[in-house]
Order: structure tokens, then sequence, then C-alpha cells
């Protein structure tokens, strides 16, 4: 993996903790495939909690397009973790090629054990993932924990890959190890009624009722597909997959739609941080 800590910290300087990033980058593969993305720091009194990879990454003759969002709650160290480390254990899994969503599941569970031995340096919190992996410009590959998303817009529809891991959707698994769903405080459901997903990196003191398992799903790009959103929960809380992807389907340059997303969850009163990263196909 030559280069890899060269790529994470030219990484890091482009993606801070400022209130507004932004950033863009394009395949040397198939020149028609792009990405932008934008982040903006929402209205709570704590730093930026959101975190994002883009990069295209020549490995042999291959290409693969590595794509991450990362939302932390009651951390930021965590989520800066994950995107200086998710993607490399992930190619360091012997059988990423063949096997690219065995190799996700281990990777995303090396990670997560690492970060709980981690804790006393990680501190408490955690953070929900989001991950997709282009190879070779042909193939998507998406994996999730938490309510951050991936949407794919193909001939006008909006199909959502990733899968929202909301705790009343896993009540029986949090109650059968153990711990309860509650709405109290609050209108939100709760693993052990403090996290509103049941599954994330991190969060040691409530793991033993978490999951760290991601959904995995491989969606091949042919000729149809136009764009894939990647966005945290500060998007989908008050659009709808179809809303988000209608209104950024005319606007070919991928940093701009990013950005016009992100400011269309402003204008619909979303509170939240706000990333997106926006990968066009044409």
């Amino acid at each position: 993996m030559t280069g890899s800590k060269e790529i994470i910290h030219k990484i890091k300087e482009k993606v801070g903790l400022s209130s507004s990033d932004t950033g863009r980058g394009k395949s040397k593969m198939s020149k028609h495939i792009t990405h932008g993305y934008h982040m903006v720091e929402g209205k709570s009194h704590h730093t930026m909690e959101d975190y994002v990879f883009a990069q295209f990454k020549q490995i042999d003759d291959n290409e693969l397009g590595l794509f991450a969002i990362f939302d932390g709650h009651l951390s930021h160290e965590i989520p800066d973790y994950l995107r200086s480390h998710l993607f490399n254990n992930i190619l360091n899994e012997p059988n990423f090629w063949t096997e690219p969503a065995s190799a996700i599941r281990r990777a995303y569970r090396i990670t997560d054990t690492t970060i709980l031995d981690k804790a006393a340096d990680l501190g408490k919190g955690g953070s929900t993932a989001v991950t997709a992996i282009l190879i070779n410009g042909e193939k998507l590959v998406v994996a999730n924990v938490g309510d951050s998303r991936a949407v794919i817009y193909k001939n006008g529809v909006a199909k959502q890959l990733s899968i929202d891991h909301d705790a009343d959707r896993e009540r029986k698994i949090i109650e059968d190890r153990g711990g309860f769903v509650s709405n109290f405080p609050g209108d939100v459901a709760r693993v052990d009624g403090q996290l509103a997903v049941a599954r994330a990196f991190g969060d040691k003191s409530l793991k033993v009722h978490l999951s760290s398992e991601p959904d995995v799903v491989v969606e091949h790009i042919d000729d149809n597909t136009e764009f894939l959103i990647l966005a945290s929960d500060g998007v989908w809380k008050v659009l709808s997959n179809q809303e988000a992807a209608d209104c950024i389907k005319n606007i070919k340059d991928a940093r701009s739609a990013a950005k016009h997303l992100n400011e269309q969850a402003l204008a619909k009163g979303s509170t939240d941080d706000i990333s997106c990263i926006v990968v066009r196909f044409q």
C-alpha cells in the first residue's frame, strides 16, 4: 500500500473542520466519471462531527474510487480514525479483489474492535459509516452501518443501496441481546434510551447491544447509471431519496450538485451537520 499515508495526509489537508468544506476529483481510467463533495457544519453546539473521504486510487492495473461519509456522535476522534484507517483495512484484506463484500465485512469488524480497544485514546461516542468502492468504473460495492445513505440514480429513479439501521427496525435483535428500545426521552426510538442508530462503530458503553456488522450490496454501473449520492442523515431527515436526486439531476458538475443538495437540505430546515458526495457517471 505504498503512498497510502501520503494520500490520507492530502485528504486530511483538504477535509478539515471548517464550517464549509468542498472538493472535487475525476477518474483517470474513465474520464467521464467525476466526484465532488460539500460539507456544512450544523447549528448544534459542538464541533463538526462529519468526515468525508473521496479519492480515486490506482492499484497496479486497477482503479478504485473510494468514497465515504463518517458521521460521528459525541465524537470527532472516531470518525476521523475511520477516515484514516477503514479503507486501508478493507484493501489489506487478501480476498478484497475476489470477494469484496466479505472483505469489507471483516474489515469493518476488525476496525471496530481496534476502536473499542483504543477507547482510552479515542474517547466515548461513536460513528456511523457509509462506504462506496467503485472498481474500474464498472462495479460499485456499498456498505453501511447507521443512517447515512447511498442512493443511486438510474433511468430517472432514485434507489437506496444502503439500509437505515434505526433502533425501531432492529428492536428484536437489541432486545435479544439484553438491551431495550425507548422513545423516552424525546420522540425518536433509541437503543437503551441513548442512541438513535442500532449499528455503529465505537459506542463502547452500548456495544453489547449494538452491532458494527455492515449491510453490503453490489451494483453494476451501466449506461443508464447517472450518479450516486452519499450523504449523512442531515440530508435524509428533510428530503426523500427521489427529492434529493431530482434536485440535482440536471447539475452536471458533481461538486456543484453536492453543494446544491446541501443548500436544499438547509432550506428545508435541517440543523444537523450535513455532508454529501456526488459521483457522476456521465
